[in-house]
């Protein structure tokens, strides 16, 4: 198990990241477990009033990658694949999305994650291959 101050400074990567200055979302990360929480915004929709998918992608990725990099100290790990599966439009409230890992090797991680509205409604759910990267978990990448 991975330590408390391992998921703070992951948390405080991900909101250093700069697409997050547009999205403002909320994280937090456990061992195995994270949740990522995005405010909809008009800005968000596509042409029939509702938040885009990649706004649930985004979501969903996040929370599933960091479950995956929950147990990763040294490096940051990659999304390898990612499928999704829409269920129903949100244009209110908050979404949040709830990742888990399922399965873990050395080189690469399941997880998955599902995203509800603020009533608790499922909005989608996705999983993902996740496979360590090159990239140190450093100052560099605001893992601080």
């Amino acid at each position: 198990m991975a330590s408390e101050e391992h998921y703070r400074k992951l948390e405080r990567a991900y909101l250093t990241a700069p697409t997050n200055r547009y999205y403002k979302p909320e994280v937090r990360i456990g061992d195995r477990v994270s949740e990522i929480t995005i405010t909809v915004d008009p800005r968000f929709f596509h042409a029939a009033d509702a938040v885009h998918g990649s706004v649930y992608f985004k979501a969903l990725d996040d929370a599933a990658f960091f479950a995956a990099n929950s147990i990763v100290e040294d490096v940051f790990v990659l999304t390898a694949s990612f499928n999704i599966h829409l269920m129903r439009p949100i244009s209110e409230g908050r979404m949040t999305a709830t990742g888990r890992l399922v399965h873990g090797t050395r080189r690469s991680f399941v997880a998955e994650a599902k995203l509800v509205d603020s009533e608790g409604q499922l909005l989608a759910t996705g999983t993902g291959t996740f496979i360590r990267s090159a990239i140190p978990l450093d100052e560099r990448i605001g893992y601080v």
